[in-house]
């Protein structure tokens, strides 16, 4: 069963990925600005993190049949569906899935709180400079 976090883990981060090109194309776009780039760029990320912790929230009543997950987990492991007992699995699965959601929300939280202070740096350093 080592297989299910590696497979929601990867879900995870792919999804997180592709957010995270949408938060850094829209940075580049406002580069012209350091604070604004940087304002939207932790906001973004907050949405994300946000995001990430009501799907934690909402775990226990999914069913992860319809997730990302459960392609990858069944493509890679035919076998352990085949066999395994399908509501022990599911509940395994919907714990470990919750477990992981909350630590990437972690992270990314962190990093949402490391750009709002490099906003806040870089407001500073313009006001400072203007006058």
């Amino acid at each position: 069963m080592h297989e299910i976090p590696l497979c929601i883990d990867l879900s995870i981060r792919r999804a997180c990925g592709f957010f995270s090109l949408a938060i850094a194309t829209v940075m580049i776009a406002l580069s012209f600005d350091m604070a604004l780039a940087l304002r939207s760029g932790a906001a973004m990320t907050g949405f994300l993190c946000c995001g990430l912790l009501v799907l934690a929230w909402r775990s226990s009543v999914r069913d992860v049949r319809r997730t990302e997950f459960w392609c990858i987990f069944a493509a890679r492991n035919p076998e352990i569906v085949a066999q395994a007992d399908a509501a022990r699995l599911q509940e395994t699965a919907r714990r470990i899935w919750q477990r992981r959601l909350m630590w990437h929300a972690e992270r990314i939280g962190a990093a949402a709180l490391a750009l709002w202070a490099g906003a806040g740096i870089a407001a500073f350093v313009r006001a400072y400079a203007q006058g």
